[in-house]
């Protein structure tokens, strides 16, 4: 069955997670805003930059400073001109002065480098929207650069439906997912097929907590009580439990607002993010 077609496509932004692990990013300024630039793209193991006068700097921009000597290069200056952008693949802003902010952007155009103009929207080439981050887990909540409060408002939301072990889940998935290849290695064809039919039983048959619990013996018997046996055993035949206080943990994450809102989808959202790691190739 083919999907269905949107016929009102048009006015947002291609939201994708950009790979800048050993990148260089420029940040200039070192208020509160480049702290939480400073602070996103530390996520990402790029290498940091910073230009911004000593007595411009924040101090939660000075302690990322002082945490991540080998990965944030500081000056006490002004950006200066064309050759600050040499060897760099990103470029933000987060300076008051907007006159400033709109040459260094021409800049950037000039030498095809991609940039971020703190509060002017209609420079940037990207956006930051607001994150929910729990280890390889990350969701971003984009308004297009129209209403970034509301991102934040809505942030919060997503946080109170989540149960907080969707992150371990996924970081078992993926150690999962290298076990398995070591079983039925190769890329795509049959292989691939195959794996990837498993892997959607199985996550079909386990919720997002049992994969939490999973621990590696757990995952061996999976791969030999299950895989080679060509089934998918539930978590309790593995000899998984749960822990007896999972109710009274798990009952305070979830608010009234946050059932409110219009997300009961979100737990079948997290169940398809760690489906997706199975059927993705492992990178190289």
């Amino acid at each position: 069955m083919n999907s269905p077609v949107d016929p009102n496509l048009g006015g947002g932004s291609l939201l994708i997670a950009w790979q800048l692990k050993d990148k260089n990013v420029l940040i200039v300024g070192g208020g509160e805003v480049a702290s939480q630039r400073v602070e996103s793209i530390l996520v990402t193991d790029a290498n940091i930059v910073i230009l911004c006068p000593e007595n411009g700097v924040s101090p939660r921009t000075r302690r990322f400073i002082e945490l991540y000597p080998d990965r944030i290069s500081y000056y006490d200056r002004l950006f200066t001109g064309p050759d600050e952008l040499n060897n760099m693949d990103m470029v933000l802003t987060a300076i008051d002065d907007n006159d400033r902010s709109r040459e260094i952007v021409e800049l950037c155009r000039k030498a095809r480098v991609p940039v971020n103009a703190a509060d002017i929207p209609d420079l940037c080439d990207f956006y930051f929207g607001a994150q929910v981050r729990d280890g390889p887990l990350q969701i971003m909540i984009s308004t297009n650069g129209q209403g970034p409060r509301l991102s934040a408002l809505i942030k919060q939301k997503i946080q109170g439906s989540l149960t907080g072990r969707e992150g371990e889940a996924i970081r078992k998935v993926g150690e999962l997912r290298q076990l398995l290849r070591v079983y039925e290695p190769g890329v795509g064809g049959p292989s691939g097929r195959k794996r990837m039919k498993w892997m959607t039983q199985l996550c079909n048959q386990w919720d997002m907590e049992e994969f939490a619990l999973m621990d590696d013996v757990m995952m061996k018997r999976l791969m030999e009580e299950g895989w080679a046996k060509e089934r998918t055993p539930s978590f309790e035949e593995l000899g998984g439990k749960r822990p007896d206080s999972r109710t009274t943990k798990m009952t305070p994450l979830i608010t009234s607002w946050s059932t409110s809102l219009v997300l009961p989808s979100l737990s079948f959202i997290a169940g398809l993010l760690v489906a997706s790691l199975f059927s993705l190739p492992r990178r190289r």
